[in-house]
């Protein structure tokens, strides 16, 4: 049998880190290291990263995207930009490169944050479907970023509220990307069982 064959699908994606201030280096930006960190922690996939960090333009940041895409990233994660403020941007120009809304995300991300704090309702997160893409907007702050993906576990490590990265393998399937294979510890990934591959 090839060896190749019991390897993890290699898979493409995009991390896209969105402030005016890190952007211009007033100070060091956390959401490439905190996205990186966690993905690198969650696959067993061979991860090629391709990282951006842009200023809060809604021209800058559609391009970027549309690059990510088309450069065949199957997974683009975004931190930043998604509160109230004048120059908040990153929904819009995410909903602006969109072939389909996945409102299901945003959703979930704030439902998980409202544990934590009452102003996760200001929280304006989507994700969307570009091509064969899933591209999901996650909050700022490295600790929101974890706890969004992974969700919330009990005292004695059940699953308490599920994280939104385990529906992010299955709807890469449905939309034609590589199989994404988690690790368990830290987020597991849920398919139905049609879907599921041999264990190997």
């Amino acid at each position: 049998m090839n060896d190749n064959a019991l390897q993890p699908e290699p898979v493409r994606i995009g991390i896209v880190s969105i402030s005016d201030r890190a952007s211009t280096g007033v100070y060091q930006d956390q959401g490439l290291p905190a996205l990186q960190d966690w993905l690198t922690r969650a696959l067993k996939n061979p991860i090629t990263f391709e990282p951006r960090l842009i200023p809060d333009e809604v021209g800058r940041i559609n391009a970027t995207l549309i690059e990510l895409v088309d450069a065949g990233c199957s997974l683009v994660l975004t931190t930043g930009g998604t509160g109230p403020a004048l120059r908040d941007v990153t929904p819009e120009a995410t909903l602006a490169v969109a072939h389909k809304e996945m409102p299901g995300f945003g959703e979930q991300m704030r439902q998980i944050s409202l544990a934590f704090v009452p102003t996760a309702i200001l929280s304006r997160q989507v994700a969307v479907i570009r091509g064969n893409s899933l591209i999901i907007n996650l909050p700022g702050q490295p600790k929101a970023i974890a706890e969004t993906l992974e969700g919330l576990k009990n005292a004695d490590g059940s699953q308490k509220i599920n994280g939104i990265f385990a529906a992010v393998p299955y709807c890469i399937d449905l939309i034609g990307g590589p199989y994404l294979e988690t690790n368990d510890e830290v987020c597991k990934g849920f398919r139905p069982k049609s879907a599921l591959r041999p264990a190997r």
